[in-house]
């Protein structure tokens, strides 16, 4: 989950760096007399010259890329065929800037034509068929441009893409298009066009390198902030685009999720290995507000215990957002009682020399949370082993918890560490754990490279209340969802639903040993409320997910490709469940906006043990 910077932009591109994209040569190179564009696209994703020498191409030159290691410049037939299934357009990579050709340009091209895999070809990710190694003449200039290919809600089918191929691994590389079928194919269909999108809404704020999402189907899975809900595996969200500049970074609009580009962007449309079929705009429409602020949850009832978990992104000492994370709690959360917080970084961040407490990272926080209005929190947690739980190199990310002394009590019992398990023992006919805070399963395979889960008891009020803090492995990996592998696989998952299981047996023991048990599991799940993973963590009714008591619309916790999404949970005991008496809160403070401290929303849950 899903990022880059103006240096970077090339490498969201075809050709990338060399080892981030792969070349597939697909015939013996050999000589072909003069083609049209349309012939080298072809009607499938693969050029039928794919490996062979073209000679005197000819295209209007529409677009130049004079930045990063894609550099090169697109050129486009005036005179189409009447296939819509074969692109009129496509990319010329020079490597280094192009030099004697400007927009307007009439060029013949001669040179090899390739398929790159941005990524690499083990991404999985479709190719973008090029022309490299190129000579070109220029023929004339100051040409008309051809007019650019509207895309729109009419235009884009509601269905995603083809099933792939079974016989070539599941891929639709070789597939014919079919773009009034297949919103895949439609704009495969364009790929390298002048394109243009209209008043177009947007769906993932403008990110620190200069993109951001829109969509062309203004009520496609719409919330009511004005993103794009993605709610099933089948709900990809066919109007998603996302959008890039051919000009200076420092003009790209700072876009939050809800504004729109008025007027026209048009431009070359390009396919990358972070986001897909991407428009990069020659023209920029003007963004227009909608004037997205950030929620405030309520607060707690003394009778109520708040319960939130929180993903504060790779946090360390160094960092300058402690004061911006402080004011998210104690103003937009309202100060919750138990806070289970993710990406927590040792006390030299980044920095790889072994280090792995992180009582001054938590310390700062505390303190900042104090200057902000709100309690001296104390706080829990395990450190991890130097380097064994994934996240950046010498960061050693964990969960932390943080409670308010004057609202619950943490119940301490000593031994926990980063190997050593907890377990769960009956007193006086009472589920208790036998470390707390204590890690659950750590020398399991599950959770190699991989954050381990931390359970802490705590009391309200007279009650016990069992709180596991978890953080699953990521999604990295797994094939994006513009693969030429469809469906795409998720990899990744096989390791979740291991955790998942793990947890889920811890929950159980906790219930077995005491029916009624309040148990909370939360975290950042790194996947779907409706995902395999959280069924896992549900069992067969040992939790359940608390985010689906809220309408499908408002069901996300992060926006990744425009799609807004489910990866943050809290999941509850029956005991909880079965009262009723539960409040759940999605507090959008983050992922919609282009100024986020963190690219997760917290959630909060507010019951009554």
């Amino acid at each position: 989950m899903p990022s880059k910077s103006s240096a970077r932009l090339a490498a969201l591109t075809v050709a990338a760096v060399c080892s981030a994209a792969s070349t597939i040569v697909l015939t013996t190179p050999a000589h072909a007399d003069s083609v049209r564009i349309h012939d080298i696209q072809g009607s499938t994703r693969i050029s039928p010259y794919a490996g062979k020498q073209v000679t005197d191409v000819t295209g209007i030159v529409t677009g130049i890329r004079t930045y990063g290691s894609s550099r090169g410049f697109w050129i486009q037939d005036p005179d189409p065929d009447a296939d819509p299934a074969t692109s009129e357009g496509v990319f010329v990579f020079t490597s280094s800037t192009p030099k004697g050709v400007a927009v307007g340009d009439s060029v013949t091209v001669s040179g090899t034509v390739s398929e790159y895999v941005p990524g690499g070809t083990a991404s999985g990710n479709q190719s973008l068929t090029e022309i490299t190694k190129p000579t070109t003449t220029v023929v004339s200039s100051g040409n008309q441009l051809p007019a650019a290919t509207t895309i729109d809600a009419r235009s884009v089918p509601a269905a995603y893409a083809p099933a792939g191929d079974t016989t070539a691994n599941g891929s639709i590389n070789a597939l014919p298009l079919k773009p009034s079928k297949y919103a895949l194919d439609h704009y495969e269909a364009l790929e390298g066009m002048t394109v243009r999108v209209t008043d177009t809404r947007v769906v993932g704020a403008t990110d620190p390198h200069s993109e951001l999402w829109v969509t062309v189907k203004p009520h496609e899975n719409r919330n009511r902030h004005g993103g794009t809900v993605y709610g099933s595996y089948d709900a990809q969200n066919t109007g998603r685009l996302q959008i890039q500049s051919l000009g200076s970074t420092a003009d790209f609009p700072k876009a939050n999720v809800g504004d729109t580009l008025t007027g026209t962007t048009a431009g070359p449309l390009d396919y990358n290995q972070f986001g897909g079929y991407t428009l990069v705009a020659s023209e920029l429409g003007t963004l227009e507000s909608a004037g997205l602020k950030r929620e405030t949850t309520r607060k707690q009832r003394s009778s109520e215990l708040a319960v939130a978990t929180y993903n504060v992104e790779n946090l360390d000492p160094t960092d300058d957002t402690f004061a911006e994370h402080a004011s998210a709690i104690v103003n937009n959360l309202k100060s919750p009682d138990i806070v289970s917080l993710e990406e927590i970084q040792d006390n030299n961040g980044a920095k790889n020399d072994g280090t792995v407490a992180a009582d001054q990272t938590m310390t700062k926080l505390i303190d900042a949370i104090v200057a902000a209005g709100g309690p001296r929190y104390d706080w829990r947690s395990i450190d991890p082993a130097d380097n064994t739980d994934g996240g950046e190199p010498g960061g050693n990310i964990r969960q932390a918890f943080l409670f308010n002394p004057e609202r619950v009590s943490f119940t301490d019992r000593a031994g926990g560490d980063a190997t050593t398990a907890t377990g769960v023992t009956k007193i006086h006919g009472k589920a208790h754990l036998t470390l707390s805070p204590g890690r659950i399963a750590p020398a399991d395979e599950a959770w190699k490279n991989s954050r381990k889960p931390l359970a802490g008891e705590f009391a309200f009020r007279g009650r016990t209340v069992f709180v596991i803090a978890n953080h699953f492995n990521s999604k990295g990996g797994d094939q994006g969802l513009t693969s030429q592998y469809q469906p795409p696989a998720r990899s990744s998952e096989t390791q979740r639903h291991r955790q998942a299981t793990l947890v889920n047996a811890f929950v159980k023991d906790i219930l077995d040993t005491q029916k009624n048990a309040d148990v909370i599991a939360l975290g950042d799940i790194n996947d779907f409320e409706f995902s395999g993973t959280t069924k896992l963590l549900e069992g067969r009714g040992e939790l359940w997910s608390a985010i689906k008591s809220l309408p499908r619309s408002e069901r996300y916790s992060y926006v990744y490709q425009g799609n807004s999404q489910v990866l943050d949970q809290i999941l509850i005991s029956p005991s909880i469940r079965r009262d009723c008496d539960f409040a759940y809160d999605s507090v959008h403070v983050n992922a919609e906006f282009n100024d986020q401290i963190s690219d997760h929303d917290p959630q909060v849950l507010r019951f009554r043990p």
